[in-house]
């Protein structure tokens, strides 16, 4: 998860560095007033989350596999604690009906 994580920050990096030349450059407008820097910010946002969902589709679905794994043991081990609590308990009712 941190290397995807680390990949879709060096996306929005990128995109980050291409807007910002683009709009000093003139290719694209600049922000009005002192908004320029959130123009920027957020175009360089708008344009790097369509790039992500495509270019790191892989990493993604890589990402995804190890998390579901993870909930998986998880759940396992919460159900093996349940059932080892479960035996602890039947066990020292079964002894105080004996007595």
């Amino acid at each position: 998860m941190l290397r995807y994580t680390l990949m879709r920050l060096g996306v929005f990096a990128g995109c980050l560095v291409v807007v910002w030349g683009a709009v000093y450059s003139g290719i694209f407008p600049r922000g009005f007033g002192d908004s320029n820097f959130l123009w920027v910010l957020l175009l360089s946002l708008v344009l790097s989350a369509p790039i992500s969902w495509v270019v790191l589709r892989k990493e993604r679905d890589r990402a995804s596999v190890r998390i579901v794994g993870r909930v998986d043991r998880m759940k396992a081990n919460l159900d093996a604690n349940r059932s080892q609590e479960d035996v602890a308990d039947d066990t020292v009712r079964a002894q105080g009906q004996a007595s």
